[in-house]
């Protein structure tokens, strides 16, 4: 049995290292950053799509520059919660994830991981695989997990799994989200028992930045702009039924974190989420710290250049996190209108799926 755990985690090592041998940190004697505007340049290339830069801002406490990453490790070792946002699918951000988690767990052997990525009825399926009940496959299925669990998360939960860490399926599942969206944040009044403790006790919709943030989200992004023949009011409700909806996710995955970390006092955590959930230590971050005062907490947030030649990141960008992880831009998603339409389509199908049935 102990040679088949060894040979496990042999398996594990190999996951990460097939990784390390392409992912790589843009070393070249700590290039310099030149600021120019509100643009800041970096002396160095991003190669390839798995290469990376770690910039350290501090949230703009500290003027930029460019960090190794054991050194990222070192001081994050040093938080209650560190947040991971990640651009999703981008083999460089899950790379570091899975390199900053196994870094924080050699400093902080009292760690667990929480993920956006399970929803918390899927807890059980999660822990039965930990526990080696259920294997792979079943945990992909009854677990729900994301599509790209296999290239993106499975080292992450592989090495929890190894070490006998605790996974926090920490999200609210999607069909309540939708719910929310469509009928506004009283919907969780009307569930009882079990499904209720689904979604966090207490929702913060009260007006702030993220609030500020959410809507200008909405009007920028065509595909969830609020439109039509409706009434001002009627705008302003929906928009606020987005945010409520939006505000669930955080809210739910800050309760998670808070219970899993009042009932471990010490254990440290690291939570993975999409960027927008984290960024500026609002969303997420900010509910975990209304529900823990004084909670130490960072943020390592990603940015996609648009030109990896010559790397740049916005004013606007030092204030996200205390890193920044510059890495490679994503292919041009569509070239033709038929093909665009062909998503929409599918987008469509795939809501469809996980809309409201309460």
């Amino acid at each position: 049995m102990r040679r088949l755990k060894y040979l496990a985690f042999v398996g594990v090592t190999a996951v990460l290292a097939s990784c390390a041998s392409t992912p790589a940190q843009i070393q070249a004697e700590q290039p310099s950053i030149t600021r120019d505007g509100d643009t800041y340049s970096l002396a160095v290339p991003i190669a390839s799509f798995s290469d990376f830069i770690l910039v350290e801002t501090q949230m703009g406490d500290k003027p930029p520059r460019v960090v190794e990453l054991d050194k990222v490790i070192n001081d994050l070792a040093g938080y209650d919660a560190v947040f991971i946002g990640e651009a999703h699918g981008h083999a460089a951000s899950h790379y570091v994830q899975s390199k900053i988690f196994a870094g924080l767990h050699n400093l902080n052997p009292d760690m667990a991981l929480s993920m956006e990525q399970f929803e918390r009825p899927a807890q059980g399926v999660v822990d039965d695989y930990l526990a080696g009940k259920i294997g792979e496959e079943t945990l992909v299925h009854d677990g729900k997990a994301w599509p790209h669990y296999r290239s993106s998360y499975r080292p992450l939960v592989e090495y929890a799994k190894y070490n006998s860490l605790p996974v926090i399926a920490s999200e609210i599942p999607g069909n309540m989200v939708s719910c929310i969206g469509e009928r506004g944040p009283d919907f969780l009044k009307s569930l009882e028992g079990e499904p209720r403790s689904w979604a966090a006790e207490k929702l913060h919709l009260e007006d702030g930045d993220y609030k500020d943030k959410y809507y200008a989200f909405l009007a920028a992004v065509p595909s969830h702009s609020v439109g039509g023949d409706l009434s001002e009011a009627e705008k302003d409700q929906k928009r606020f039924y987005r945010y409520a909806a939006q505000v669930s996710r955080d809210d739910t995955m800050a309760e998670s974190l808070a219970r899993h970390m009042q009932a471990n006092p010490g254990r440290k955590i690291m939570h993975i989420n999409g960027s927008f959930h984290s960024a500026g230590m609002l969303g997420t971050p900010e509910r975990l710290a209304m529900r823990i005062p004084g909670i130490k907490m960072a943020n390592v947030h990603p940015v996609v250049v648009s030109d990896p030649a010559n790397p740049t990141f916005d004013a606007k960008d030092v204030g996200e996190g205390q890193y920044l992880l510059l890495i490679y831009p994503v292919p041009k998603r569509f070239v033709q209108m038929k093909n665009i339409n062909a998503f929409i389509k599918r987008t469509k199908d795939k809501i469809d799926e996980n809309k409201c049935a309460y």
